[in-house]
């Protein structure tokens, strides 16, 4: 699965980690979080999003 970067602090979102504070759980896409979930650091949203290449 792919990592994406936020684009404002550069908090990367590891879909093997997932976003255990944020209520997203380990093993879970990008693609799959839903489309109200914020970064966890910054507070933005999905579309401020990059993937990692």
């Amino acid at each position: 699965m792919k990592k994406y970067v936020c684009m404002v602090c550069q908090y990367v979102y590891d879909p093997e980690v997932g976003d255990p504070d944020g209520g997203i759980a380990p093993g879970t896409a990008f693609e799959d979080i839903p489309d109200d979930w914020v970064c966890p650091i910054c507070g933005v949203g999905k579309d401020e999003f990059e993937v990692v290449e």
